[in-house]
């Protein structure tokens, strides 16, 4: 008599942990499939309809230009804030002078301005029609025009200016991270200063200085504001002005090609940072700060940091004064003759004024919840996924971010202006709720990055341990690990709010006309001469920024941590960097960078 034996039940490798993660990737890659990938293959399907001809028109017409143009203007931008930036980082980092401590404090004042009152506040001030420029014309008898900055040179300064702070954050972030042995013992084995900065310190600067550089050129790509108020015909520009007469499948192709200019650019960016691997091994000497001796040396350095401080300061004291204009009556005076408080009260009492408001207000807050739920949920999926496809699901949140914000309204406009199985029959075309979702897309990934800083902080084994007294894995992620992230998220959440609130470039695209959020209402009011209102508007928004940054401060470094690692180095520059640059957080979570051990060796790089 024969039988068949019983087959041993296969038993299933994947443990109840890991079907949690996967269950809850299951709405996440959904919503990156519907709002971030669909949009951009849209936006290619268009380009591409009448047989590609928009292409052909591309490398014949002016978008050729065009985007030669952005390119130009971006790398330029990335040495000058590169130059800006590093000298100022080392500057505060090794050396004390005079000065000093407030200089460390305004130089991150440029982060405070919006990028509209940014381009605004330096057109008013060095433009041919500007303060200065008629300052000089009047006292010294000067052509206003030769003492101007206009066109190219204008959006370059614009650019240098507030950009600067990418570099400066990431190489402070880097210099308070080095180790003062690894220096001493190249000058103590008779390398020269120079020689040592060469081969020691600023190949230990390369991940800090590519994460600047990228930053800036990707902000510089997607610029524009500075474009537009000083007339430089970018790609960005040639896009808005494709859509605005019509010619969709041109301005599709001129945003392919700016994204893939942008994404060639992260590669080879992400390509050339890990092709050198710098490990210092040593004990975490901090590095000494060099006191400036001789009086000659300390007011020198005085009077530079005044002069600098009072340069930093007068784009928001410019919008600041300004707020208080009344509005028509600043024509052809060096300052507006008159004054008033009306300005500020309309804000608050004229239903039609304050509509921008609110309107920016409610999406940037639905946009931001948004934000939360899904970067929270990605910054954890990403984190404890086990099996292939981590990679993927990291480039697809973070897709946006290198996307320009003309790019990613395109996208949204392209994929949701008819009806269609992949966008779930939503139109959302002439709707207000494209506002929040054109947000949501560009801001996940800031809080996906603050989020993943706070998580990559947490020992898994805290989790188990939750596991091991009986709560199941929603619990767990519930009441155990979603609170001790919780300060990344808040920070995450009050830079997605921020930025969403002040956002131009992609509402400048998508804006329902009867809804205008309060960047485009700003443009708006400039237009029609009305700068006193504008301005208003603009100190509301560097206002919130600035309470934003507090608050962000506040949760980064609680008194309590302050009492006791009162070692670390404090000040906004770092609570700002790990929500505004993401870049600079992915060269801290990759850890390879730096490494230290208990054995004293010299710095060693590897190409």
């Amino acid at each position: 008599m024969t039988g068949a034996l019983p087959v041993p039940r296969r038993r299933s490798s994947l443990t109840s942990s890991d079907r949690f993660v996967y269950i809850l990737a299951a709405p996440l890659i959904l919503v990156l499939l519907v709002y971030i990938v669909v949009p951009m293959l849209a936006t290619a399907t268009t380009s591409a309809e009448g047989g590609g001809s928009a292409y052909a028109g591309f490398l014949d017409g002016a978008s050729k230009n065009a985007l030669i143009l952005s390119v130009t203007i971006s790398l330029v931008s990335v040495l000058t804030t590169g130059l800006l930036g590093t000298g100022l980082a080392v500057l505060l980092s090794r050396f004390d002078f005079p000065g000093r401590k407030v200089l460390r404090l305004f130089a991150l004042l440029p982060m405070a301005l919006p990028p509209l009152i940014g381009a605004i506040s330096f057109y008013f001030l060095y433009a041919e029609s500007g303060i200065v420029p008629r300052f000089l014309a009047r006292y010294f008898g000067v052509d206003a025009a030769d003492f101007s900055v206009n066109g190219i040179w204008g959006v370059l300064l614009v650019h240098t200016m507030t950009m600067y702070p990418y570099f400066y954050l990431a190489v402070t972030s880097a210099l308070a991270g080095s180790d003062a042995s690894m220096e001493e013992a190249a000058l103590n084995l008779g390398a020269s200063r120079y020689h040592m900065w060469r081969t020691v310190l600023l190949p230990m600067l390369t991940p800090a200085l590519v994460s600047g550089a990228l930053l800036t050129f990707m902000v510089s790509m997607a610029s524009f504001t500075a474009p537009q108020f000083y007339n430089v015909q970018t790609l960005t520009m040639q896009i808005v002005a494709s859509r605005t007469s019509g010619a969709y499948d041109v301005a599709a192709a001129q945003a392919v090609a700016l994204s893939v200019v942008s994404i060639l650019f992260l590669l080879a960016m992400r390509w050339y940072e890990n092709r050198r691997i710098h490990r210092g091994s040593s004990k975490g000497t901090p590095q000494a700060i060099k006191v400036l001796h001789g009086v000659f040396p300390k007011v020198a350095a005085g009077v530079g940091s005044l002069l600098l401080v009072l340069f930093l300061m007068a784009p928001a004291a410019t919008i600041a004064l300004l707020s208080f204009t009344v509005d028509g009556s600043w024509t052809i005076q060096i300052l507006p003759p008159e004054y008033t408080l009306e300005n500020f009260t309309r804000l608050f009492t004229d239903p039609a004024t304050l509509r921008p408001i609110m309107v920016s207000a409610q999406m940037a807050f639905i946009a931001m919840l948004g934000c939360v739920v899904f970067g929270v949920l990605a910054a954890w999926v990403v984190t404890r996924w086990k099996g292939p496809g981590k990679a993927m699901l990291d480039i697809m949140v973070m897709l946006p971010w290198a996307l320009p914000g003309t790019v990613i309204g395109v996208n949204i406009v392209t994929a949701f202006a008819t009806p269609t199985p992949f966008n779930f029959g939503q139109v959302l075309i002439g709707s207000l709720w494209i506002l929040p979702v054109a947000y949501f897309v560009r801001f996940l990934p800031l809080v996906f990055r603050s989020a993943s800083a706070s998580l990559a902080q947490i020992d898994p084994s805290v989790e188990e341990a939750a596991r091991s007294l009986g709560a199941g894995p929603w619990q767990a992620l519930r009441t155990v690990t979603v609170p001790l992230m919780s300060r990344g998220i808040m920070a995450g959440a009050l830079m997605a709010f921020i930025q969403g609130f002040g956002e131009y470039v992609a509402s400048v695209v998508i804006y329902p006309a009867r809804y205008a959020p309060l960047s485009v209402e700003i443009y708006n009011r400039i237009y029609s001469n009305e700068f006193g209102t504008a301005a208003a508007y603009g100190t509301l928004q560097m206002l919130l920024i600035l309470i934003v940054l507090i608050i962000s401060q506040r949760l980064e470094t609680p008194r309590r941590i302050k009492k006791v690692r009162n070692f670390k180095p404090k000040g906004p520059a770092l609570v700002i960097a790990s929500a505004l640059t993401p870049a600079l957080q992915q060269n801290q979570k990759n850890g390879d960078t730096y490494e230290h051990d208990p054995q004293p060796a010299n710095a060693t790089s590897r190409t």
